[in-house]
């Protein structure tokens, strides 16, 4: 399930934010950070079994598992999310232009 919208690619990165709902032994959460960590993008990871607020709110948009990936704007109208290792979304959402992916 991808929930997320387009936007323009001449958005300010700068004010973005990039958080992963994890959780332990999740294959796909430790592939999606490694993929962020290579391309060098600043996160946040927030483990859903240890912070059930955080857990309510990813169940609130859909989801049932890990990771979930939320990349906001500043303003939650102004959010993309989706769940599991999503090469395509990280490099569309998450890659400053101009960096190799």
């Amino acid at each position: 399930m991808a929930a997320h919208k387009t936007y323009p690619h001449h958005l300010e990165r700068t004010l973005t934010t990039i958080t992963v709902y994890t959780k332990p032994d999740c294959p796909q959460c430790t592939m999606t950070k490694s993929w962020l960590d290579k391309n060098n993008v600043t996160y946040k990871t927030v483990d859903l079994s240890e912070d059930p607020q955080a857990l309510a709110a990813v169940k609130g948009l859909g989801y049932m598992g890990a990771p979930v990936v939320i990349v906001s704007r500043g303003d939650t109208r102004d959010e993309s999310h989706w769940y599991g290792f999503r090469v395509d979304l990280l490099k569309e959402f998450c890659v400053s232009e101009g960096a190799a992916a």
